[in-house]
Order: C-alpha cells, then structure tokens, then sequence
C-alpha cells in the first residue's frame, strides 16, 4: 500500500511533541501529507461565535476534521479511506454503532452541521465556507471509509505503547497538564483542548472521566482510584490551554471564563459561598 495522509491543522502554536510527531508519522512510515490550514481570520470569527453561543469553541475546525478527508480522497481517487477509532462507538454518540464503515461519521454530534446562513451570519463569507458542507451522499458512498477499530482490539495505552516505539512523543518532558490523567492524548496542541473540557460546564464530567473509565476497563485502575482522580481534574481546566486560546481569539481570561460562567448547566451545577461552581451530586 502507499498510503496517503490527509491532516487538517487547528493554527494555534503546536507544542514541540506535536511538531517532532507531525515530522516522524511522515519520516518513519514514508508518507506524504496533505494538510489543510483553515483561513485564520475566518476560524477565528467562527470560534468566537460558535464558543459564545454554543460553548464548542473548535467547531470550525472540527468540522474540517470530518469533511476535508471526504474531500481529498475523492480528489486523489484513494476510495479506501481509514479511520482509527468509531467515535461514536468508542466514546459515546448517536450513532453508537459497531460497524467497519465509517460512511456516517460526519453525522457525529462533535462536529454536526451548522446551517450556511447561520454561519454567514458570524461574518464569515462563502469563501470562508469551502469544504464546510460534506460531499453529497452519491460521492461518500463511492468511497470505502473504514475504522480500524472494528478489525483491532481498541486499546488507547497499547496503542501509546505501540507508538512510542515507532518515535512518538508525549508531553512527559515538556508540558503536566492539570486536567487529564495521562500525557499522551490530544498532544498537539494546547488550544485545542478547551473544546474537550468543555464537557464539563454542560454535562459534568471531562476528559479525567473519560481516561479513567477506559483505565479501568484496561484493568489498569480500580474504580476507588479513579473517582480520587476525577475528583483532583476533571474541573481544573489547565491555564495553559486558556492562555492559548485567549490570545488566538482576541479574549481576556475574565472575558473567557465570564462565557464559560454562562454555560453552565444548572440542573447539575450550583455556585458554593465563595462563587465556584460545584456539582450538586459527586460521583462517589
């Protein structure tokens, strides 16, 4: 096989794991890649919007995520297109499907479909708009999107592991970050993790639940280990990442967390004496 590699890039400042692994994956398995930079103007406009009015402030990238591979693979005619894990299945989703196919990814709640006239509504122009929308049904279904999640064991540690020995690297000598358990997820970037933590504020739980529950289906951790986790991170939101992402779109940290303030839902959450919000039932 000789594969091709189709990456969309978030603009903001990578750490230098996600520089020296951008250069491996292509350097250790002699691949090309195509990557995609959105227009920096344009993302930041969708950003601001898309975090203020709906508290999922890496939409416009994400979206990219789901239909720029589409794109370029019916370019480059490579039908057989491979996915890693079924988001959906793996961690949760509408379409929590098990299947080999990954036709119906875009439909995934991470990234769904935001009208056209909404988004020029943002002050974004039809430009800014291209390869927004998916490929229509009649092209995606001439391609062969498959996640290789169904044919392997799913494993995020074994697949760490794996990766290491092939020049991966995490964070372990340059970054500890405050709300994950682990080091070597989502490493990339340090903007980009506002949008997972953002489970937080409307759902209850965060990136620290989610690692811990696989660690303990793994056989990792016990549950009584996990909670003291959870406990310790899912709500501490490292300052790293808000610094980040404040100087990309033009906020100041009161402007960030007043926004964040706003979304919190409150059949879950209630503000404590000193102001901070606290769930009203701790897992225990």
């Amino acid at each position: 096989m000789n594969p091709i590699l189709f990456s969309v890039e978030d603009n903001f400042p990578m750490t230098e794991a996600g520089k020296s692994n951008i250069k491996n994956i292509s350097e250790e398995f002699g691949c090309p890649i195509i990557s995609y930079k959105p227009n920096i103007k344009a993302q930041k406009k969708a950003m601001r919007s898309m975090f203020e009015k709906y508290g999922k402030p890496t939409w416009y990238i994400d979206r990219y995520i789901y239909t720029y591979p589409l794109y370029m693979a019916l370019k480059f005619n490579t039908m057989l297109l491979v996915y890693g894990e079924n988001v959906s299945f793996e961690y949760g989703g509408v379409d929590a499907e098990e299947t080999y196919s990954a036709r119906s990814q875009i439909n995934n709640g991470v990234a769904s479909e935001v009208s056209r006239q909404e988004l020029l509504s943002f002050g974004l122009n039809e430009q800014d708009l291209c390869m927004i929308e998916a490929p229509s049904k009649e092209e995606i279904e001439m391609l062969d999107p498959i996640y290789l999640s169904y044919f392997l064991p799913w494993n995020s540690v074994k697949n760490y592991e794996f990766a290491k020995t092939r020049g991966f690297k995490d964070l372990t000598h340059e970054w500890k970050r405050t709300h994950t358990p682990e080091d070597f997820d989502q490493v990339d970037s340090r903007a980009y993790l506002i949008h997972a933590w953002m489970k937080y504020p409307k759902f209850g739980h965060a990136t620290a639940t989610d690692y811990t529950s696989r660690f303990i289906r793994y056989g990792l951790i016990s549950r009584e280990e996990a909670i003291k986790i959870v406990k310790e991170k899912d709500h501490a939101l490292d300052p790293k990442c808000v610094e980040d992402f404040c100087e990309f779109c033009g906020y100041t940290k009161a402007e960030f967390y007043s926004i964040v303030d706003k979304l919190y839902n409150t059949d879950l959450f209630e503000k404590d004496d000193l102001g901070r919000w606290k769930l009203k039932t701790e897992i225990n």
